[in-house]
């Protein structure tokens, strides 16, 4: 039997920079209101949300991941060329082929690199930097841009009072490089799909295309259900990061959880026992759930502002449809 030689990577990998997108119009609770029968009140009290971002036409997927990525990129201090693979994690790209990571890696000029799309919902970006470390330690790329980005503008149904109000636009990535020390730790990933209907498109696409149904598809949920499982057992996955890892919360400078529901995110805070000197990502307030986009965003906004540095230790996880998981600790870049 022939002998396979091993890769040769790095011994460890790390986020080298980051960089985020978000579209120009910014809507108001005000505007959610004209189609659903409620309060700005009410909406910020059940999910912390003033304003999001809606893409117009020329904000594509493509578009925005192409402007968040060259940010990314010069924060690494690369150049597009040495980017090795791209990896774009979406559920609002609607050209099921080719991947849009192919058009994204060409137009950046990347040259041949790697390029592909992943679907994992809000958990989404997680499972591109776990893949992303993957590959710069087995040794297929050296340098490897990952990509949260969505248009959930698209698949929201303005009709339903219980999520008209949560979803916006926007894209977030980061360059995934060599390191020398660990910088990003064990992910503890999973699903369950047995709660598979708590969030969802309702109808497929060849439903509606036969015409067995009128209304275009769009993204729904159980929401107490959905708050209930976030709230209990993300923290208990948060925490089995940290184990992970080999820290505790009193390690901790950073917390970015996706950006669902400022009241979960409020409750896993507790749950977990973060110290106060912990910054905690509340971009919810002013972009929405933007699914994959959501924690890169996050976190570009808190280095962006000072709020974060680089080099402080931060818990990140994605957690959303599918149901589906991803947590690890990260140094910043």
């Amino acid at each position: 039997m022939a002998k396979i030689k091993p890769g040769k990577g790095a011994p460890y990998a790390r986020i080298l920079g980051v960089g985020g997108y978000r579209p120009i119009r910014v809507v108001p609770n005000e505007v959610i209101l004209e189609t659903i029968d409620s309060s700005d009140e009410w909406i910020r009290s059940r999910s912390g949300i003033e304003t999001r971002h809606w893409a117009n036409d020329e904000e594509t997927v493509a578009a925005m991941s192409i402007e968040a990525s060259g940010k990314a990129i010069a924060d690494a201090g690369i150049s597009a060329e040495q980017i090795g693979g791209v990896i774009v994690s979406t559920v609002s790209h609607f050209k099921q082929t080719p991947a849009v990571a192919t058009e994204i890696a060409d137009k950046l000029g990347t040259g041949k690199a790697a390029a592909f799309d992943i679907s994992a919902g809000c958990a989404g970006f997680g499972y591109g930097l776990t893949l992303a470390k993957g590959m710069i330690v087995e040794g297929s790329a050296e340098y490897v841009l990952v990509i949260g980005v969505e248009r959930l503008s698209d698949l929201t149904d303005l009709e339903d009072r219980a999520t008209a109000f949560l979803f916006g636009d926007g894209a977030g990535a980061v360059v995934v490089g060599p390191a020398q020390e660990p910088a990003i730790g064990p992910t503890v990933w999973g699903s369950e799909g047995d709660k598979s209907e708590t969030i969802k498109q309702t109808v497929p696409w060849t439903d509606y295309r036969s015409g067995e149904v009128a209304k275009f598809p769009a993204i729904t949920q159980e929401g107490q259900a959905v708050f209930r499982w976030a709230v209990f057992e993300m923290a208990k996955v948060a925490k089995e990061a940290l184990d992970a890892a080999g820290i505790t919360a009193d390690d901790l400078d950073v917390f970015i959880p996706h950006q669902a529901n400022e009241r979960i995110i409020d409750s896993m805070v507790k749950t977990l026992k973060l110290p106060e000197s912990v910054t905690v990502a509340r971009d919810v307030r002013t972009t929405g759930n933007t699914s994959a986009a959501s924690i890169p965003l996050a976190m570009e906004r808190l280095l962006a502002t000072g709020e974060a540095k680089s080099g402080d230790t931060a818990l990140v996880i994605g957690f959303g449809a599918g149901l589906v998981y991803a947590a690890t600790v990260v140094t910043l870049p």
